[in-house]
This record gives structure tokens, C-alpha cells and sequence, in this order.
């Protein structure tokens, strides 16, 4: 692209849709490792330390918070004389939607953090350009093209069980990938480039929000953006396909109930009493044999990738000790039955799994061994003494009782 007539413009960046962390540009520039909104109506642009950060890891502490501050080094917002000056006349397109992860290596290795917060926030995020999104999940958005990794390299982005990867070549098979040598190389040529659009993720920019101070979860702070109740439709749709599923299954509420108890009684931290994960099996078993249901007792690590998500997407009732193993309720289909079981010592609560459920508009219960609470009841986070133990008391007749409570749910169209 050039624009060597003087009276012919630099094109402008316009911002489309931000939230803190959670930003959509149409031609944002980067040049020498640095990013660029040029603009001659700074006014319209919101403040740099809600876009980006320097991408440091996130520490507590004033001067952890301080150093993830940015600056022009990290971003500029400067008018379109200055780009001339700045970036001479011509510049290099980089077309299509690209996805440019502003964050260190910290959080992107986990499997939680990523398919429930990265990519959930991107989605979130993107979506918002499609507020009438069905419940198909059918969109006139342009696939994915590209995500850069600005500060992670190619071995520093993936789980340890490989689920990070899959998620993401599933739902965009076309796409390449760029990590930080790249970033470094591109900074290097000495040429602008013009990214045609951009979702920019920050989590050090998403922790300014409200609604992360109130949550916790840098996802939520896309959520005061424009979207569809079916927002997640698509990515769920996606998988569930690429698992060989059809991406209805689990829908509504009359095929037969499927509940999924997710074991971590082997993994040797945050485990239930032996004899109360013994009494569960039973209690679920009975309902098994009672009433038809279908009860699954597994261990996620010991099912693979497609196994996990094919699991996942017939669940009705998702149970288990707060663990990474419930992670996989993304997957689930929102049906009026859909429910998340979650099991705490007593005293102790985090938002993560709460929060993932109530997102996708399905119910969620915690539960302190005979104690049930809801969304609308949370108690405040809290990790006392015995949260990373092994001797997390349940009563699994409590637990049985809900999911008959829940599985008695009807929706309009079946009364």
C-alpha cells in the first residue's frame, strides 16, 4: 500500500469494539517491534493501559503492577502526519483477521486458561461483530487467518496434554501461527505493515476492568460487549464436529440424561475421601439403575483428546472436584438441563468453573460436602486450609438429589 500523493491519506485506525484486554482494530500499523493506532481523533481511542502492557508476568505487588504498564515502546498513538514521518509512503498489507496474543508464556500453557479464557475471550470478542449469531452457529465472519504469539514461542503455548492445540486447529484448519522470533524478524525488516484486522488480547489490560476485580476472569470483560446469546455456538460446533459428532447432540431434554462424575481420586492432590468418592459412585449408580440414566465415573487424563470432548458434548450433569478436568464443560450443549457439579472443601470457592458456566448460560451448583449454593448465592474465594487436599468430604446422597432435581427440568416446547 502507498500514499505518496500528499493529498492522499495514511489510512486510519479505527477501533471497532473494545472492552479492557479486549480490543478490534481495522489497519493497525506495527513497525519495528512496536504497534501503532494512528488516528487524528486520539479522543476515540481508549487509554493504552487498557489495550496492552509490556506482557511481563503477572505478579502481585505495586511494582509488578507498575512494570506491566506500557509504553512507546509498546504502543503509540500518534496522528496521520506523524505516520508519514514515522513510516514514509508505502507500507505492507497483512489481510484477513488475525489474532495477536499480547502475553507471556504464564497462563497459555494451561488448558483452563486457555480454551475458558484466551480463546473464550477472542470468540467472545470477535463475535460481538455478529450479535445476531444463531443458534447454528452459522456467521458471515471471516474465518480466523493467523494468531501471532508476540511473546511466546512454539514450544511455550501448548498443554501438557495437547489440548490447547487441538481446540485451535479444529476450529481454524487453515491457520498459521507466529511466535515471538517472528515478531522479533518482522521488527528487524525495518518496513510498516498494516495489520487489514486485529483482535488484540491483553491480560495484564483486562486485569483494569471491572468486571475482572469482580470475577477474576479476564474473559468477562468481553462480555460487556455486543453478542449473541449463542456467541459460542460456532466454536463448540466446530469441535464437536471434528470429533465425528454431530454438533445437536446433548440438546434439549428429552433423549436420556447423561451424567459424567470426573474422578481425580488418582491424581494425588485435591481428592475426595476415599469412602465419600466410594458413596458417590453408588448414589450415581443407583440412579443409573433406577430411572435409565447414563453415568460415566472417569479420569480425563486416562481418555483421549477426542474421547474427552465426545464425553463432554452428550453430558447432561458435569460433576467433580474443582480441577482442570471440568474444563471440558465448554463443550457441553446449553440445553435447560445442562449443569455443572462442583465439589470444594468446605469454606473454599474460586469462580473459574462458576463463571465458565453461567458464560455459556447453563446452571451451576458448588457444593461443601451436604451445602449447595448457587450462582446467585456465591460465598466470596477463599482457599483455606485442606482446598489442595485429599480429604475433600461430599455427601453423595445430596449430590444425587440435585441431579434429580436437575434432570426433572423441562423446557416450554416439551411441557
Amino acid at each position: 500500500m502507498s500514499w505518496h500523493a500528499k493529498e492522499k491519506r495514511i489510512p486510519q485506525t479505527n477501533v471497532l469494539h473494545h472492552a479492557p484486554g479486549w480490543t478490534i482494530f481495522d489497519n493497525l500499523y506495527v513497525y519495528n517491534g512496536t504497534v501503532y493506532v494512528v488516528t487524528d481523533a486520539p479522543e476515540t481511542v481508549p487509554p493504552r493501559e487498557r489495550m496492552t502492557s509490556t506482557a511481563v508476568d503477572v505478579r502481585n505487588g505495586k511494582e509488578a503492577v507498575a512494570a506491566r504498564l506500557p509504553s512507546d515502546q509498546e504502543m503509540r498513538i500518534i496522528s496521520t502526519e506523524e505516520g508519514r514521518k514515522i513510516f514514509g509512503t508505502t507500507a505492507e498489507i497483512i489481510d484477513g483477521v488475525t489474532w495477536l496474543v499480547n502475553d507471556p508464556p504464564q497462563f497459555i500453557t494451561h488448558y483452563y486458561h486457555w480454551a475458558a479464557e484466551l480463546f473464550f475471550g477472542f470468540w467472545r470478542t470477535y463475535s460481538s461483530l455478529d450479535p445476531a449469531l444463531p443458534s447454528t452457529g452459522r456467521t458471515p465472519l471471516a474465518a480466523l487467518r493467523r494468531v501471532w504469539f508476540a511473546h511466546t514461542d512454539s514450544d511455550h503455548w501448548r498443554d501438557y496434554a495437547h489440548m490447547n492445540e487441538w481446540i485451535l486447529r479444529s476450529t481454524f484448519p487453515s491457520l498459521t501461527s507466529e511466535y515471538v522470533n517472528d515478531w522479533k524478524e518482522r521488527a528487524e525488516l525495518g518496513r510498516p505493515f498494516i495489520l487489514d484486522r486485529v483482535i488484540f488480547s491483553d491480560r495484564a489490560a483486562a486485569m483494569h476492568g471491572k468486571d475482572f476485580v469482580r470475577t477474576e476472569r479476564i474473559a468477562a470483560e468481553a462480555f460487556a460487549l455486543p453478542g449473541s446469546p449463542h456467541w459460542w455456538s460456532t466454536i463448540r460446533g466446530d469441535i464437536v464436529k471434528f470429533t465425528g459428532l454431530d454438533e445437536d447432540i446433548g440438546s434439549g431434554t428429552t433423549h436420556t440424561p447423561v451424567i459424567t462424575y470426573i474422578s481425580r481420586q488418582e491424581w494425588g492432590r485435591r481428592m475426595l475421601r476415599q469412602k465419600d468418592h466410594e458413596r458417590l459412585v453408588e448414589e450415581l449408580n443407583a440412579l443409573r439403575d433406577k430411572y435409565g440414566y447414563e453415568v460415566n465415573i472417569v479420569s480425563m487424563d486416562k481418555l483421549s483428546r477426542i474421547e474427552q470432548i465426545r464425553l463432554a458434548a452428550r453430558t447432561t450433569i458435569m460433576m467433580g472436584v474443582h480441577g482442570n478436568g471440568l474444563t471440558s464443560l465448554v463443550w457441553m450443549n446449553p440445553s435447560p438441563r445442562a449443569t455443572v457439579i462442583e465439589f470444594f472443601y468446605p469454606g473454599g470457592f474460586a469462580h473459574d468453573y462458576e463463571y465458565t458456566t453461567r458464560a455459556l448460560g447453563m446452571t451451576y451448583y458448588g457444593v461443601w460436602d451436604n451445602r449447595t449454593f448457587t450462582s446467585s448465592e456465591l460465598p466470596p474465594v477463599k482457599y483455606p486450609q485442606g482446598f489442595q487436599g485429599n480429604d475433600i468430604p461430599i455427601d453423595g446422597s445430596v449430590v444425587a438429589g440435585l441431579c434429580q432435581d436437575r434432570i426433572r427440568v423441562k423446557s416450554e416446547s416439551d411441557d
